[in-house]
């Protein structure tokens, strides 16, 4: 039986662990720390300055190539959910190995999810992949600090209008269908780079965020007829010095009452 903890770890600032996270990581016998190429070996350098910072006992940790997405299921008819289907399969294997590999007789193992484990974050499909497979498991989940709360407290600022809602979305979306119908609010998230250049920026305002929590936090603000061409233009910057970036943003509309 693997006892699985889904330990979500806000966005890169060891500050951001809550207490259970903590107790979590230490009750662990095993963490699966994934590497993500050298591109983005900042990434496995946070999840190992966490590690270092919070273990106080024998957990083991275990670093394992993440599986790349992509190859060849495009061109092939497939489809982009059959294209990250296909890439969490692939991911499923890879946990299932090392698990027969460093637990064979079971036990807990940790993995460390980037903001939280319920917000546009597959680890917990990847986990289903798991029990489907036949794997004796229990999920727990340990919430974290999203990128959105990252972002709304950076700018310090409500993410809702006054009683108002808020739609969360994507940029592959926000690009092929632009702002959602009925919405004053919108997050976007998993921008592969400018979805909102596509909009009419005609009383929209934008705030947005980079690597939020880390040293190198980059944010930017305004109405989005002004702020966007520069956000474009720091992300492509931010992008080509770090080799990857994570960034969210929201927008809002202008509201009768202004709220």
């Amino acid at each position: 039986m693997i006892d699985l903890h889904l330990i979500g770890i806000g966005t890169g600032n060891p500050d951001h662990l809550t207490a259970q996270a903590v107790a979590a990581m230490n009750q662990a016998d095993l963490i699966l720390l994934p590497r993500k190429g050298q591109a983005k070996s900042d990434l496995i350098d946070l999840r190992r300055e966490i590690c270092a910072q919070v273990l106080t006992g024998p957990t083991r940790i275990v670093e394992f190539d993440l599986p790349v997405r992509g190859g060849p299921v495009r061109g092939n008819g497939a489809t982009y959910l059959d294209d990250v289907n296909a890439w969490h399969d692939a991911i499923a294997d890879a946990w299932q190995a090392q698990i027969t590999q460093h637990l064979p007789g079971g036990g807990t193992l940790a993995l460390l999810v980037w903001g939280d484990p319920s917000l546009y974050d597959s680890t917990l499909r990847i986990a289903d992949r798991l029990s489907s497979a036949g794997v004796e498991i229990t999920v727990r989940v340990v919430p974290g600090i999203t990128s959105l709360q990252a972002l709304t407290a950076a700018h310090a600022m409500p993410l809702n209008p006054l009683a108002g809602p808020v739609t969360i979305t994507t940029g592959r979306l926000l690009r092929a269908h632009g702002w959602p119908a009925g919405a004053d609010t919108i997050v976007v998230m998993l921008d592969s780079g400018g979805a909102f250049e596509g909009l009419q920026p005609q009383g929209i305002t934008i705030w947005w965020g980079a690597y939020l929590g880390m040293a190198h936090e980059a944010l930017e603000q305004g109405p989005l007829a002004q702020a966007g061409p520069r956000i474009a233009l720091r992300r492509a910057e931010l992008r080509a010095r770090h080799g990857w970036i994570m960034d969210v943003y929201l927008m809002r509309r202008e509201l009768a009452d202004g709220a």
